[in-house]
């Protein structure tokens, strides 16, 4: 007597594993949340679920002060906890050397392109926000100084990033992009993806002259040669004398970069 074959459970566990990835954080693992540590003390950790992560992980984020905490899908907060207390003299060690946060106020010193720029609020200025003798000058409600000079550094950036990139273009040579993107990313300064878009830190702005080159040859470099060989760094080198001070400066201060605005 033939039989039936049993029903295939490959749609069920597709079905389990969409849930699994899906599934939100438990309470207390969706945002920030502020944490007492042992030798950390408080701190603040900032919990993120990742589908494609195979394990827990820490880093720091240099722009919000915090830990940041990655869980794969089936980890749950206790785990979390547990690599935050085996790691507990890292992350205060790591917290300790952070630079202090530099706010967009009035007073505040800013650099453009490396040279240290004074914030300074002229209230019956010409309205708007322009620099001037190394002040970034705000005019209108002071209220709203902090927002209007962010603004301004990201239309400035975006304009002078542009012509460094048409520049390198023009004058070395360098693979154009199909688009540039200026973003406010974390931790990379540029990108760049297999269709030809170009993405820059606005943050880039802050650095010298030679940095911004240097960067922005990285990542023109990688239109032609997606990978770090050999081949890369040779154009590298073609496009830019900056690649070792550049490097070493980002090192050095690109830490405060991040922690400024």
């Amino acid at each position: 007597m033939a039989t039936s074959r049993p029903a295939t459970r490959k749609p069920v566990l597709r079905k389990a594993l969409r849930s699994a990835l899906e599934r939100p954080l438990p309470p207390g693992t969706d945002g920030m949340e502020r944490l007492c540590l042992p030798l950390a003390g408080e701190v603040s950790v900032r919990w993120r679920r990742n589908g494609r992560a195979r394990r827990v992980s820490l880093r720091i984020d240099l722009r919000a002060g915090a830990v940041a905490v990655t869980l794969p899908p089936r980890a749950g907060r206790e785990a979390g906890l547990a690599l935050l207390r085996e790691h507990d003299g890292w992350v205060a060690a790591r917290l300790a050397a952070l630079p202090a946060a530099i706010g967009f106020a009035e007073g505040a010193l800013v650099p453009v392109e490396g040279v240290p720029h004074r914030i300074r609020h002229v209230p019956d200025g010409r309205r708007g926000v322009w620099i001037e003798a190394d002040e970034i000058r705000v005019s209108g409600d002071p209220c709203f100084l902090g927002r209007r000079v962010a603004d301004y550094l990201r239309r400035e950036a975006r304009t002078r990033l542009l012509g460094r990139v048409q520049s390198a273009v023009r004058g070395s040579g360098a693979p154009a992009p199909r688009r540039l993107a200026i973003k406010d990313t974390s931790s990379r300064w540029g990108s760049c993806s297999s269709d030809g878009t170009v993405m820059l830190s606005w943050r880039l702005l802050m650095a010298p002259p030679a940095v911004q080159d240097y960067v922005v040859a990285h990542e023109l470099a990688h239109l032609r040669h997606l990978d770090h060989g050999t081949a890369f760094w040779r154009l590298v080198e073609q496009l830019t004398p900056h690649r070792a001070h550049a490097e070493a400066w980002l090192k050095r201060f690109g830490p405060e970069l991040l922690r400024t605005g």
